[in-house]
């Protein structure tokens, strides 16, 4: 008989009854239930096999007849002990479950998948069960029946984005590593990806726009403040999009990337004599766009990987939540100001006209301008207690900010200009891959909060607010369509005032 209600799963394996208590050859608890009782539930099985001494983990749709969807490798029973599986067998489920998650993307060649003992790891059960839902989303999307697939999404997307869900992502990442992190977000981006294009064209269904939990996550320590992104394109808010709309080879390509961020400030805290100095350092802002499918696919139902969104303007707002003991903010960059380099050239040209003119001879005379501009442009300003950041991508024609323009006819479809052959272009504003990286080199600029010292020995809690905003020009793909979409998030940072 399954058990319902967002169980704790790693809970109920541990506590299973012994195997010669069991009445059946199996027992299930339900992941997720419908709301009416004509859909089907998605259960979780644990099924015996006496003849090797041997037992299976499965997701079924729990229809009159079970469908199964999924199943583990056989996993050894302990006949003798009072829990039919030990800690070394249910490390061995999870690392099924984390490698399963991972063949679902466009990457088969992943390495070996190294935990540390389970008794290193504190909050082990949380992990367990964010990946196995994960594993139980991704399986709605892709193997179940249409009935149990709408019913059983949105459960699952409301577990999966919970505080505790949340918590156990970061532990999940760290126990990943940076290079798996990266392959299972872009596994699980791909499913998202095929859910929302399934479900857009008839807007039937739920989707998961931004902000989503299950796009970011925040890291504060060691000086350092970080925040992660992942997010598929198809699930950023569209800002703008031009007329007529975008052949299905060329959605293609744009639907199936995703953008990844990384966000990291230095900060330092400075005791003084009446106040506490609190200073933020911009180390590292990069934001790429990965495509989630392999190149071959990309090429076959896409028009290629040359033809996708560009990162064209960062925002990001720092706030302390708590304000009371904040008494001042500074920024460090003055408002810029532009040199322009005028230089003129003057021409003479002479010709002369028929024999019944009246003079027979032209003068013309020419001055010209040119104004030495970078890409981008940065600016940092205030808002109350915010320190607030921002990037803008320009035009090097007319210098006008990307984000807010469209380029003419004749530029979409000439071959020189500038966001043509964008990534192999040695005047690129965008690196090789198509990303970009602002660094500290550049970009480190200070913001620098006052602190009142009844703050001392308190931790303080910032919230870091942010918008990128993506735009497609066409590269090598002769169309007119261009657009420009929308990352936002919101993260809490953390820093001790001591």
């Amino acid at each position: 008989m399954a058990s319902c209600c967002n169980p704790d799963i790693f809970t109920w394996i541990q506590n299973l009854p012994p195997i010669n208590q069991w009445r059946t050859n199996s027992m299930s608890i339900c992941i997720c239930s419908s709301s009416t009782s004509f859909h089907p539930s998605l259960n979780l099985s644990v099924t015996k096999n006496m003849e090797n001494s041997t037992l299976s983990v499965s997701i079924l749709a729990d229809f009159n007849l079970p469908i199964p969807l999924w199943a583990s490798k056989s996993l050894k029973m302990k006949s003798k002990s009072s829990r039919p599986l030990d800690e070394d067998s249910i490390s061995c489920l999870v690392i099924n479950v984390i490698k399963d998650v991972l063949d679902y993307g466009s990457n088969k060649n992943n390495p070996t998948t190294r935990f540390p003992k389970l008794d290193s790891v504190l909050g082990f059960g949380d992990v367990f069960n964010l990946a196995l839902l994960t594993l139980a989303l991704m399986i709605c999307i892709y193997e179940a029946p249409a009935d149990l697939r709408s019913a059983c999404l949105n459960s699952l997307k409301n577990q999966l984005t919970s505080c505790q869900s949340r918590a156990a992502s970061k532990l999940l990442m760290r126990l990943l590593g940076s290079n798996l992190e990266e392959q299972w977000m872009r596994s699980l981006n791909l499913a998202i990806t095929n859910w929302i294009a399934e479900f857009q064209p008839t807007n039937r269904g739920l989707t998961m726009k931004t902000p989503s939990p299950l796009y970011s996550y925040a890291i504060s320590t060691f000086g350092l403040w970080k925040v992660q992104l992942y997010c598929p394109m198809i699930a950023m808010d569209l800002v703008n999009s031009s007329n007529p709309c975008a052949d299905e080879r060329l959605l293609f390509s744009l639907n199936y990337h995703q953008l990844e961020g990384v966000i990291q400030f230095n900060y330092k805290v400075i005791v003084q004599d009446k106040w506490v100095d609190v200073m933020v350092n911009i180390d590292n802002i990069r934001c790429d766009v990965i495509r989630l499918v392999n190149e071959t696919l990309m090429n076959e139902q896409g028009v290629g990987a040359d033809d996708k969104h560009f990162p064209s303007r960062i925002s990001l707002h720092l706030t302390p939540t708590i304000q009371s003991n904040i008494l001042s903010v500074s920024v460090s960059k003055s408002s810029d100001n532009p040199t322009r380099e005028i230089g003129t050239e003057r021409t003479v040209e002479t010709s002369f006209d028929p024999p019944n003119s009246f003079l027979g001879l032209k003068v013309s005379a020419g001055e010209t301008m040119t104004m030495s501009m970078k890409p981008w442009k940065f600016e940092q300003s205030v808002k109350g207690c915010s320190g607030m950041l921002n990037w803008f991508l320009h035009d090097f024609v007319d210098g006008r900010e990307v984000v807010s323009s469209r380029p003419s006819k004749f530029a979409l479809i000439n071959p020189k200009a500038w966001f043509k052959d964008r990534y192999s272009s040695v005047y690129r504003p965008f690196t090789r891959q198509g990303g970009v990286i602002f660094a500290g080199d550049e970009y480190g600029e200070r913001i620098w909060w006052k602190v009142d010292r009844s703050a001392m020995g308190k931790t303080m809690e910032w919230e870091i607010r942010g918008w990128i905003w993506v735009t497609y020009w066409p590269n090598k793909h002769r169309t007119f369509y261009n657009e420009t979409r929308r990352l936002e998030f919101r993260e809490t940072l953390h820093l001790n005032i001591s």
